[in-house]
């Protein structure tokens, strides 16, 4: 398995991440509603909002997926959280990036990725707004603009809650 890229300003995304108040914090609707949406849309059986940290990826929603973290080094993720497009791997069995992470050749058996990166106030990239499946397979073009419109309303909401948690402190 590759070793993960990260952004030039590593330090500050992470900073970030933590000043969010949303790690380790509970369900909430507002968040739900956006990866049932995101997985609906995808007809994908699987959609998770990210917040990636220094070692861990943590779901802050899932659908369709019981587990509430995984190991960031085993992330997708991370490669989705450097680009400024929709991150697309259609099949991850062909991907070298993927083809031995555990995600891929364990249980999961995950063969199709798309994630977008989902900002904060100030700008970081804290996580994304990604669906999977255990197929191999892509979106259409009308499925990866509104995909896109999803990560987008999961940015807003983010920097909604994010002033929502700086009035009360």
């Amino acid at each position: 398995m590759a070793e993960y890229p990260v952004l030039y300003n590593e330090e500050e995304r992470l900073q970030a991440v933590e000043q969010c108040g949303l790690l380790d914090t509970p369900d909430e609707p507002r968040f739900d509603r956006l990866t049932r949406l995101a997985a609906y849309l995808t007809n994908a059986p699987i959609a998770l909002i990210s917040l990636v940290a220094t070692e861990r990826q943590w779901f802050k929603s899932r659908h369709g997926f019981a587990t509430r973290e995984t190991a960031r080094d085993i992330a997708f993720c991370n490669f989705a959280l450097t680009e400024s497009t929709l991150f697309i791997v259609e099949d991850a069995t062909q991907d070298d990036r993927f083809r031995n992470n555990p995600l891929v050749t364990g249980k999961m058996g995950i063969r199709f990725y798309a994630g977008k990166a989902i900002t904060g106030l100030a700008g970081h990239r804290l996580g994304t707004l990604c669906v999977i499946d255990t197929v191999a397979r892509g979106l259409d073009p009308v499925q990866r603009r509104l995909f896109e419109d999803l990560a987008l309303c999961a940015s807003d909401i983010i920097r909604g809650a994010e002033l929502e948690r700086q009035k009360t402190i």
